[in-house]
C-alpha cells in the first residue's frame, strides 16, 4: 500500500493548499474538514503520516490524537496550529507527536518534516511487518520449545537447560536444533537478537 498524507484541517484554504502542495510534490494525500471524518475511515492498515490542525470544532488535534493512540495508531503525527504557546507544544510532545509547526509556515518547513515523517513511518512499517514474521515463527515452536529458547535467550548451556527441564542432554539438543530451524536463525546470537526484538513489541 503507498503511503499517503492525511491532513485534518477545518480551514478549507490550508487543507486545500497544502494538500496541492503534497501532490505537485509527488505525494499522495487526502484532505479531511474534521476529526470525525477522517476518524470514520481510520483503520491500522493505513500507511503514511498524518497532519493535524489543534483548534478544530467537535473534537480538537490533541483530543484526535489520543482517540488515535488508544485505538493503536502508530502512524507518525505532525501538528500544525496558528495559535501555538509553549504548554501546547509540550502537552503534543509528550503526545508523541513527530513535529509541532506553527502557521503560516514555510511550504519547505512542512515537506521536511512530512518526509521526515514518512521516513519514520516506513522504517516502522519494516519493523512491524519483520515482528510479525518472527512472531509467526515463534508461534510454531512447541511448549517444550519454547522453554527451551527461553532458557537458551537467558545464557543458559545445555546440560543447564536439560537439568532445569529434567529433560536428557540429548533431548535439548535436539530441541535447540528445532528451535534455530523454526525460528531460521543461523546462530545463536541471531536467535537472541530476534527474542529481543519480539520482547520489545
Amino acid at each position: 500500500m503507498n503511503s499517503t498524507v492525511f491532513v485534518i484541517d477545518d480551514d478549507a484554504a490550508v487543507r486545500d493548499s497544502l494538500v496541492f502542495l503534497l501532490r505537485a510534490e509527488g505525494l499522495t494525500s487526502r484532505g479531511f474538514a474534521s476529526a470525525r471524518a477522517f476518524l470514520d475511515q481510520f483503520s491500522l492498515a493505513l500507511q503514511g503520516c498524518i497532519v493535524t490542525d489543534v483548534r478544530m470544532p467537535e473534537m480538537d488535534g490533541m483530543a484526535l490524537i489520543g482517540v488515535l493512540r488508544d485505538r493503536g495508531c502508530a502512524l507518525p503525527i505532525i501538528v500544525i496550529t496558528g495559535h501555538a504557546d509553549v504548554p501546547l507544544a509540550i502537552q503534543a510532545m509528550k503526545a508523541g507527536v513527530a513535529d509541532f509547526i506553527e502557521k503560516p509556515f514555510e511550504s519547505e518547513v512542512i515537506l521536511r518534516a512530512i518526509r521526515s515523517a514518512l521516513d519514520t513511518a516506513a522504517e516502522q512499517s519494516v519493523t512491524i511487518d519483520r515482528r510479525m514474521t518472527l512472531g509467526r515463527r515463534r508461534d510454531s515452536l512447541t511448549e517444550r520449545e519454547r522453554q527451551v529458547l527461553g532458557l537458551l535467550v537467558q545464557g543458559r548451556s545445555n546440560k543447564e537447560a536439560a537439568l532445569q527441564l529434567g529433560i536428557s542432554f540429548r533431548t535439548v539438543e535436539i530441541h535447540r536444533a528445532n528451535v534455530m530451524a523454526k525460528m531460521q536463525a543461523d546462530s545463536l546470537s541471531e536467535l537472541v537478537r530476534m527474542s529481543l526484538t519480539l520482547d520489545a513489541a
